[in-house]
């Protein structure tokens, strides 16, 4: 158990991910022209809400991959997305029984931008907030998702119990929104991830055991943006990587978990070799091992649902570890 602390992201514990250096924000948002909006709920056994990454150029699309680890887990649009190589659309993340209401209203926005259009495709993706929030009731509406569209900046996002990671755990510990980035010769590389999986936290190698969290559903949405000259197949094996990454914090992969990652492009003229491959799968581990943590340290204890309690990770214990 821990009291109020003050969210902290991982590298103001003295904790250093990798060896690449990170983007002035480290985050997501270092990748140019890629924004982050967020609505939050909280109050009256809710705790959830709705997390935008809002590509600036997406209406002529960009290239894209999904990975899944293990699709047991609602993925909005995927696809289509595996069929062209390409997102035509924003990427919403909410909790599992608000994504088809979030789907609808998130159509709704982009029609109202497209008067033209008779086709859309959607990405929205989710974890089970439910141990924390009362998923049954959907409270997210069309206002909460048009919000976090509409907000979307290149500021760095808020992380920890905010938008969609408001009411989600991992490795028995409050977790959250996270996101990290790392800086290439060629390029940026920016990870966002909700966190909402099971296993046992580890940080550099060190394991801090928690009691578990009796929860249903364990996922991980991971989003990758790069302005990286990459094209939908390179994509993936980014993504892929987004999901290795999650064995580096403790993710245990369980049976009932969604791992999934997906990984965009905001650059369409695809000009990269396989072979230079190696630093930015690189960039795409340490982000998202970074971006992990983040989500954890930088949250902060929650009682909701049927008075559950998640508990903050103790800053001073992973402290210690330095």
């Amino acid at each position: 158990m821990v009291g109020m602390q003050t969210p902290r992201r991982v590298r103001e514990l003295g904790i250093t991910v990798g060896t690449l250096p990170t983007g002035p924000l480290n985050a997501i948002t270092d990748v140019a022209g890629v924004r982050v909006g967020q609505t939050t709920l909280t109050g009256d056994g809710v705790n959830t809400g709705v997390t935008a990454i809002v590509p600036d150029d997406y209406a002529g699309t960009l290239p894209a991959a999904i990975a899944v680890g293990n699709g047991y887990g609602k993925l909005v649009g995927s696809t289509q997305v595996d069929e062209l190589g390409v997102i035509e659309t924003p990427i919403l993340l909410t909790g599992t029984l608000s994504t088809f209401r979030v789907a609808d209203a998130f159509v709704t926005w982009l029609l109202a931008r497209d008067p033209s259009a008779t086709s859309l495709n959607p990405i929205v993706g989710e974890t089970n907030d439910g141990h924390l929030s009362d998923i049954r009731r959907r409270p997210i509406t069309p206002t909460h998702v048009h919000a976090a569209l509409d907000s979307a900046s290149p500021t760095l996002p808020l992380e920890g119990c905010a938008g969609a990671g408001t009411g989600t755990c991992a490795l028995g510990f409050k977790a959250g929104i996270g996101t990290s980035s790392r800086v290439l010769d060629r390029g940026t590389v920016g990870v966002l991830v909700q966190a909402n999986f099971s296993g046992v936290l580890t940080v550099l190698g060190k394991q801090l055991p928690a009691e578990p969290i009796d929860a249903d559903g364990n996922s991980c949405m991971i989003v990758v943006a790069t302005d990286l000259p990459l094209d939908s197949r390179q994509l993936g094996r980014l993504a892929r990587r987004a999901i290795f990454a999650m064995s580096r914090v403790g993710s245990d992969y369980s049976p009932g978990s969604g791992d999934y990652a997906i990984a965009f492009t905001t650059n369409r003229t695809p000009t990269y070799a396989d072979r230079d491959l190696r630093t930015p799968f690189q960039a795409v581990m340490e982000s998202v091992e970074e971006a992990l943590l983040n989500s954890l340290t930088m949250a902060q204890t929650t009682t909701g649902h049927q008075n559950h309690t998640a508990h903050a990770v103790p800053h001073e214990r992973i402290q210690n570890l330095t």
